[in-house]
């Protein structure tokens, strides 16, 4: 059969991500891997989760752990998620919230509920490239986002409107964002809600990392900005994304969105028709570990991280050559490394992976337009100090050739 003539146009926008190719690479022992952005396994609550599934799955709770359930979520678990976020200024209610699996579905979702093909999709210069690749299936078009640009809300419109479209909403991930590490400071979001106010259109707040802060004094969501203008979350345009991948354990697949009722409840229609519900037994464990354990836990988290943050900034400014520069993360995940003009990233790593052993992500492909190609992306979650000083010492060598 040729498939090519029955498949959908914006089949061919579907790309495979750089980031899960370069997870392979993790199975090869001798690579010192910087590329996935992913939690170290070592820290996982295993026991924690042990003892929660043999909970779950026992006795006469082993039924309801195991039939089908409601769209929304868990709710539990949810009116646990509601605690937390008015910890962070954002009052809500379990109406507020939508259980997914992991925030990159909600991130699929709200592409699906917004995007009509050749609208436009403000992002990050560069940004998320999960939320690239959710969006692109419903074939939008993508416009530059710098909230310290003073750019006027007519020039965005103005770039939609030649594009086919109009401009739909505004992705940012503010807290140590992938792929840079950077935090968004309180001034440029509070610009992000203007231009949004301005424009009518929706703000997609990416919180996978928000937990991770090692130092600097937190800055409150766009959320919690936005309902402290206007007094509650109903009448507000962000749609906050959180998730349990990078506190807890990423495998159970457990993120939520939560914004406004009216939109939730468009995205519980859109949960019923795409799965019916996220994995009850994962929702109910979830809800076990993080109410007894989710505390504690983020705090060793915190630490572990931390070290190996400061381990992989000191490595990097005593083996990066002149004419390299990189971010300086005050938590999450991430270092972005800016190279030398003329130097590419995926070049170099196709000669990493041949001659020093070391693995990352170029940075090209966290650009909606493929550009800058002269960058790439560190993680240090999962590499030790050692792995770390190694690393870092043979990527300098590669780059100074």
């Amino acid at each position: 059969m040729q498939w090519n003539n029955v498949l959908a146009t914006r089949s061919s926008r579907m790309k495979a991500s750089e980031i899960r190719e370069l997870l392979k690479l993790l199975d090869q022992p001798d690579i010192i891997s910087f590329a996935g952005g992913i939690p170290d396994p070592a820290l996982f609550p295993t026991e924690a989760f042990r003892e929660a599934f043999n909970q779950t799955l026992s006795g006469d709770k082993a039924g309801a752990a195991l039939q089908y359930s409601v769209s929304e979520g868990y709710k539990p678990l949810r009116d646990w998620i509601v605690a937390e976020m008015a910890k962070i200024g954002i009052p809500c209610t379990a109406d507020n919230i939508l259980i997914t699996s992991g925030s990159q579905q909600a991130l699929d979702y709200l592409g699906k509920l917004m995007i009509s093909p050749k609208d436009t999709v403000l992002v990050g210069w560069p940004t998320y490239l999960g939320a690239l690749g959710a969006f692109n299936a419903y074939e939008p078009t993508y416009d530059r986002l710098d909230p310290n640009s003073n750019r006027p809300a007519a020039d965005f419109a103005a770039q939609a409107t030649a594009a086919g479209g109009r401009v739909k909403f505004a992705y940012l991930s503010v807290d140590f964002a992938n792929p840079t590490g950077e935090t968004l400071a309180r001034s440029a979001r509070e610009a992000v809600i203007d231009l949004a106010d301005e424009m009518d259109i929706a703000i997609v707040e990416d919180a996978a990392y928000q937990t991770l802060r090692f130092d600097g004094e937190a800055v409150p969501p766009i959320l919690a900005l936005e309902i402290a203008r206007k007094g509650s979350i109903e009448p507000c345009r962000t749609l906050y994304c959180g998730s349990f991948s990078k506190s807890l354990a990423p495998g159970l697949r457990v993120g939520w969105v939560c914004g406004a009722h009216e939109v939730i409840s468009r995205l519980v229609l859109m949960k019923q028709a795409a799965d019916l519900h996220s994995a009850t037994t994962n929702q109910i464990v979830t809800h076990h570990v993080a109410s007894t354990q989710f505390e504690p836990h983020v705090a060793k988290l915190r630490r572990v991280y931390q070290a190996r943050r400061d381990h992989m900034l000191a490595a990097l400014a005593r083996e990066m050559p002149e004419g390299v520069s990189w971010t300086k993360p005050e938590g999450g995940m991430f270092v972005w490394l800016t190279l030398p003009a003329g130097m590419d990233g995926a070049e170099l790593l196709a000669k990493s992976l041949k001659t020093e052993r070391v693995a990352f992500v170029p940075g090209r492909a966290f650009f909606a337009d493929g550009s800058n190609g002269n960058t790439l992306r560190l993680s240090f979650s999962c590499a030790n100090e050692a792995a770390i000083d190694e690393g870092i010492k043979r990527l300098g060598r590669l780059i100074r050739g």
